[in-house]
């Protein structure tokens, strides 16, 4: 058993912590990343194209830039743990809402309510777990909560398409509501309650708003991993209508792309926590060229497969060592930076599915979204380079 830096916290044991807290990255991952995998089914039965389906993903990541904020700051006084439970409670119903609606217009609606806790829970789960692990592993700790997302990738998204594909796409939301339920019970037996820092306030919380060093930071999130949207909204229609594959190999090839995130976020949180910023501006760099490198696999089953797992592998530790940094740069504001910064990666959801669906629509072929990847891996470095320069000038 562990014990946390405070007097007042209770023994807990830090594996089952971020286990349970983890388990809501696994549903929040499957919610998010499902309606990706059966955008096809979904069209269909809703008889709308492609493009317009894609506006599903889109108002959900714009759900999680609006909601995010609001419950950061007007939830400062809430403690974690009792708000981290009615995160997960709100997640399951607003899950059921999409479930349920029977019009574009209410799922839409639905999917952009559904974003609203999302920012919130990633956000304090990572201080959490950054807290209670200690400043030497916090980078490694938010890595594995993250996980949980990534891991989604890999079992929830396959498992929630193949019964989308099976029992109707609605079905792929009720799963992921019973996920929600399941967190609950975990944080509550888990999460020890952790005492609020005396400065928590709505006031404190407002005033990161006026900090640059955080919002270049949360930039660089928002454009530079925008590319793995790009690629991954339209996997589905890639892997059919270029690759030339059936419907039922889909499933399998957003595993392989889960299995390239989990090894990725592990790697880049290993490595985050013995130079943070290296380590930025390294998966900056790599995911630009995997890009580069993808565009060229995609033709043949086997190479698009292989292709999928490194743009996996490349971007996704962008979330956890960004997460790190803010820790460094967000002040007093903590909960806002936090919740803000997967805002700005839900931003890079939404205008890298809105690119990558434009790119498409216009005739650059199925593989131009990979070039889309490339710009805005180089533009979120240019960024981060850009911040580390105000950084310096302003110590």
């Amino acid at each position: 058993m562990n014990t946390a830096p405070q007097s007042s916290t209770p023994a807990y044991s830090l594996f089952a912590v971020i286990f349970a807290l983890a388990i809501g990255g696994f549903g929040i991952g499957t919610t998010e990343f499902v309606a990706m995998g059966l955008i096809q089914e979904i069209s269909t039965d809703l008889q709308i194209d492609l493009a317009q389906a894609g506006h599903f993903i889109s108002a959900y990541a714009l759900g999680v830039v609006v909601g995010a904020p609001l419950i950061a700051i007007f939830a400062a006084k809430v403690p974690r743990k009792r708000l981290l439970i009615l995160l997960m409670l709100f997640y399951a119903l607003a899950n059921l809402a999409t479930a349920y609606a029977t019009t574009a217009s209410h799922v839409l609606i639905s999917r952009f309510i559904a974003g609203f806790p999302h920012g919130a829970y990633f956000g304090i789960a990572a201080l959490v777990a950054a807290e209670l692990a200690g400043p030497h592993k916090r980078a490694t700790a938010i890595a594995q909560i993250m996980l949980g997302l990534t891991i989604a990738t890999v079992l929830g998204v396959p498992l929630a398409t193949w019964l989308g594909q099976q029992f109707g796409w609605r079905a792929g939301f009720q799963f992921s509501a019973s996920i929600a339920v399941i967190t609950l019970f975990a944080i509550a037996y888990a999460v020890p309650n952790i005492p609020l820092r005396a400065s928590a306030s709505i006031q404190t919380e407002l005033a990161g708003l006026k900090n640059l060093n955080m919002w270049l930071s949360l930039a660089v999130g928002a454009i530079g991993f925008g590319g793995m949207f790009a690629v991954y909204s339209y996997a589905s229609p890639i892997l059919t209508e270029y690759t030339k594959v059936g419907i039922e190999m889909v499933p399998i090839a957003l595993a392989v792309f889960g299995s390239g995130m989990v090894l990725g976020g592990l790697t880049a949180g290993y490595l985050a926590d013995r130079h943070l910023k290296a380590t930025i501006i390294g998966i900056l760099i790599h995911a630009s060229l995997i890009f580069v490198i993808t565009s060229f696999m995609m033709a043949n089953l086997y190479t698009a497969l292989l292709a999928l797992f490194l743009i996996g592998f490349s971007v996704i530790g962008l979330g956890g060592a960004l997460q790190t940094h803010l820790m460094d740069v967000a002040g007093e504001a903590q909960t806002l930076a936090a919740s803000l910064n997967h805002s700005a990666f839900n931003f890079a959801n939404a205008i890298g599915a809105f690119l990558g669906g434009w790119v498409i629509q216009q005739h650059y072929g199925w593989t131009a979204p990979m070039w889309v990847g490339v710009v805005l891996s180089l533009a979120g470095l240019m960024i981060f380079l850009f911040a580390l320069w105000v950084e310096k000038r302003q110590a």
